[in-house]
């Protein structure tokens, strides 16, 4: 969400930076001939109401003195009926503005480079375990769900037959992992990186999505109950709504929330993609990282945030690449994102694994998150950022194959996982 003063003053500086969201003809005509008809209708309202109160007085005024009011008391009618029609025009006046902005996205910072799509995305770093390359293997690579298979631990046929397509059962030490893998990360970005670690509901109502962007935009790739709730895409949802109509102490800022949370997508943008193995599921777990801060603070939290989730795959040992997005990659909420992309030797290149986003103000404002400074009157804006600390299946997918020993089939537990596995050193087809 925008503030209206803001692009009242700046037109065509809005307007540039819708351009760069790839929007081709100007915005803000639309939103000012909208903001200009509202802000009438207010003043109209204002000025009818200054006439009633004045009219009100006037019939005491002349009862008092034995008076013939009426004259005066169907002009107050007749104005009564008059503020009636337009507090209905005021109303659908600001539901259309707020629609029409709430369909447009963030503005981005500058320093976000221009680009078509992911092709376009800039590489700023790579890591690789001891300073070696990707391990391959010393034979060919498999894709995990070919290993899983093998394994006999992961099961698309089943998952199918109780569910439909995009669903997995994961079984015996794949599943452990699977759990070992989420209990890792929450553990990490709670007692090491200072998150506070929450339990989120995982049903949410239509103002609680709207505040995050998911609604009105994203709708079709959300699942709805039949009371009108919504599933979780992300546990960024419920967390960042924490502070959703509040006020906080600057003093409580930064604030920092994770949750391990399944989350529930129906993926309605992507048929066709990655229909093998489980890198695109209708559920899944993820660690979800959200911080809360002053507008001055948070791109310095944006890196920090970034090295929390890098800290994962660096502790597991898995290669990764990590890329800032370009203009026609970013979000819809973003105001900037990195991306990290595990490497799969299974399909010879890197994937997503986690995005980190500044969103700026953009969600504070749909929420009216704000935040005072004690001893000041004034209210700001909270800032909040959010991000994968990780993704769970998809560092299943990069664990199972970045680890693969072809000489078995077998999967070797990493060193940090072992405590969670109960001593276990490798994973084999029992």
């Amino acid at each position: 969400m925008f503030d209206i003063r803001f692009i009242r003053e700046n037109a065509e500086t809005f307007d540039a930076a819708m351009k760069r969201r790839k929007f081709d003809e100007p915005q803000s005509p639309a939103i000012l001939s909208l903001d200009k008809d509202l802000r009438s209708v207010q003043t109209e309202l204002q000025t009818l109401q200054q006439e009633r109160n004045e009219k009100s007085k006037e019939i005491g005024k002349i009862k008092s003195q034995g008076g013939d009011a009426q004259e005066v008391m169907d002009r107050v009618s007749a104005i009564k009926d008059q503020m009636g029609a337009l507090e209905d025009k005021e109303r659908d006046l600001a539901e259309e503005l707020k629609t029409l902005l709430s369909s447009l996205p963030n503005i981005m910072k500058d320093d976000v480079p221009d680009g078509a799509d992911e092709d376009e995305n800039i590489e700023i770093r790579k890591w690789f375990p001891e300073g070696g390359e990707p391990r391959v293997g010393k034979n060919a690579a498999k894709e995990h769900y070919e290993i899983g298979e093998a394994l006999g631990m992961m099961d698309f046929e089943t998952a199918a037959k109780i569910s439909g397509s995009r669903f997995v059962l994961l079984s015996s030490q794949l599943a452990r992992l699977d759990r070992a893998l989420g209990q890792f990360m929450l553990d990490t970005q709670t007692d090491k990186n200072g998150y506070m670690e929450c339990s989120p509901p995982l049903l949410v109502n239509s103002k609680t999505a709207y505040g995050t962007n998911q609604l009105p935009k994203f709708e079709e790739d959300l699942f709805r109950t039949t009371r009108g709730d919504w599933l979780i895409p992300t546990a960024e949802v419920p967390l960042t709504n924490i502070v959703a109509e509040e006020i906080v102490d600057a003093g409580s800022l930064p604030r920092r929330y994770t949750a391990y949370t399944p989350c529930f997508r129906s993926e309605a943008g992507s048929a066709g993609r990655d229909t093998r193995g489980m890198l695109r599921q209708h559920q899944f777990y993820k660690v979800e990282m959200v911080s809360i801060t002053k507008p001055e603070e948070s791109d310095a939290e944006h890196e920090r945030m970034l090295k929390c989730a890098e800290g994962i795959l660096e502790a597991l040992e898995i290669p990764y690449r990590t890329v800032v997005l370009c203009t026609g990659d970013t979000g819809f909420g973003a105001r900037k994102t990195f991306d990290i992309e595990a490497w799969l030797p299974g399909q010879d290149t890197y994937r997503e694994i986690s995005s980190c986003s500044t969103c700026g103000d953009f969600q504070a404002r749909r929420m009216n998150a704000r935040f005072k400074v004690k001893g000041e009157k004034q209210t700001q804006f909270v800032h909040t950022l959010n991000g994968s600390g990780l993704a769970v299946g998809r560092c299943l997918i990069a664990v199972m194959e970045n680890y693969y020993d072809a000489t078995d089939g077998g999967v070797f537990v990493p060193e940090v996982l072992k405590p969670y596995m109960g001593g276990l050193e490798k994973i084999v087809k029992a």
